[in-house]
């Protein structure tokens, strides 16, 4: 066992965390977790170190062999810093995992996207009759999934910014950049600190691997072969136009029996099947088991029709670039539900996306007056005191035939536990009209 009788400290006792626990006790090794947070509780029977225990710990050089981080903990914040100043060694969970499985992976990256991508992967190999698994930062996390012992054919692999930030050997055998905007600046000091972490996934990739990187993105891909795609008219390896997929200017297939909507679903479908490209299949295979994808909740999701007005929850959009790209995706005119946590996000840019195709907008949460200062004198705006009376004054601001949106473009943790918990409530209030 690669880590019998070895002292190894976990950080952080949520689902990352309690996955590496699983998986270093599985190899031999003597497992703590740590978590600073007064809420953490006793996670199985593994030893924890919780809340001011947690904050008031004294580590010395020799008391441990490794120490795992969770993505959710920057390394250099106090609990992970007194790991490293005693000398040791930190490696993140997903690192953590790779290095302990030989299963073949998908690797996907970039700001927004990156879910639903991982699942149209998976649910094109599984249709492909190849065993896979969403996973990484999506579902169950790397560790958890090596330390189930079920055997995948290839994994689909959501990677984050922050899993990526500690990655030592991490590579993938086809690696996805899907796109790059401004997101996480309450964690990282810029845009250029941001980018680098997420530029990351290419760090290690052999000639033998494939870079599968949006038209226009300025990324390196290493040394892997790169190859492009684009629904928007960019020139692309990969492309997307008038309801055709092509490769190098050939069709390869139609979107007509696709469920999923809008041109940048699409260009994660393009993705999707350039990733299993890479892995042999067939495009006419690949676009047969894509069928029966429904895009998940929150994303993009008809929530109801009432009074011809459709009702959509998209509450997964929290940053400015998957606003975006939910307003484009639309054909109705649009009511905006938007607003959330104060995320040191630039809102200005968003000017120019609403012309012509928001009717009026409604804003909650911290950014709320914000917000109304900077789009105020462009279109009507209300705000709401809560996800009720939002949806409220948005009815009352639309006309038939409208689409009222909740899309926030940024993060919930201001009102709700998260995105899922704001979109749930905004299903709430939206199925209460009447």
């Amino acid at each position: 066992m690669k880590y019998a009788s070895q002292r190894l400290a976990i950080l952080g006792a949520g689902r990352s965390g309690l996955g590496a626990a699983r998986l270093a006790r599985l190899h031999g090794a003597e497992v703590t977790i740590f978590d600073e947070a007064d809420k953490a509780k006793q996670v199985e029977d593994f030893k924890c170190v919780l809340g001011q225990a947690a904050r008031d710990l004294v580590i010395k050089p020799g008391d441990f062999d490794l120490v795992i981080i969770s993505p959710g903990l920057d390394e250099h914040w106090p609990l992970p810093a007194k790991f490293t100043s005693a000398g040791v060694p930190l490696v993140g969970e997903t690192e953590f995992g790779f290095k302990l499985t030989d299963m073949p992976m998908v690797a996907i990256t970039g700001t927004n996207g990156k879910s639903t991508c991982t699942e149209l992967i998976a649910a094109l190999f599984n249709g492909c009759g190849m065993k896979s698994i969403p996973c990484g930062n999506h579902g169950m996390s790397l560790s958890e999934v090596v330390a189930s012992g079920v055997r995948y054919d290839v994994l689909s692999l959501e990677i984050s910014s922050f899993q990526l930030e500690t990655i030592r050997t991490f590579r993938a055998k086809a690696s996805l950049w899907l796109n790059f905007a401004p997101d996480h600046l309450d964690r990282y000091p810029g845009m250029a600190e941001y980018f680098a972490a997420k530029a990351r996934i290419f760090e290690n990739v052999t000639e033998n691997d494939v870079a599968i990187v949006r038209a226009g993105e300025t990324v390196s891909s290493g040394n892997a072969l790169r190859w492009t795609f684009s629904a928007y008219g960019a020139e692309a390896d990969y492309s997307y136009a008038n309801g055709k997929f092509y490769h190098s200017g050939r069709e390869i297939g139609s979107a007509a029996g696709l469920r999923v909507r809008g041109k940048h679903n699409m260009e994660n479908v393009l993705a999707a099947l350039m990733a299993g490209k890479v892995y042999g299949l067939e495009f006419d295979a690949m676009l047969k088991a894509l069928a029966d994808y429904e895009v998940p909740r929150h994303r993009c999701e008809l929530v109801r029709t009432l009074r011809d007005r459709e009702y959509i929850n998209d509450s997964k959009a929290t940053n400015l670039h998957a606003l975006e790209a939910c307003l484009r995706s639309q054909e109705r005119p649009i009511v905006l539900i938007a607003g959330g946590k104060d995320k040191q996000l630039d809102y200005t840019p968003l000017r120019a996306e609403l012309k012509g195709q928001v009717r009026a907008m409604v804003f909650i949460g911290e950014i709320a007056q914000q917000l109304e200062q900077t789009f105020g004198d462009l279109l009507p705006c209300k705000r709401g005191k809560d996800m009720a009376e939002a949806v409220s004054l948005a009815t009352q601001l639309s006309q038939p035939g409208d689409a009222i949106i909740l899309s926030p473009g940024t993060s919930s943790f201001d009102m709700y536990t998260g995105y899922g918990q704001r979109g749930d409530v905004f299903r709430e209030a939206v199925l209460s009209l009447t």
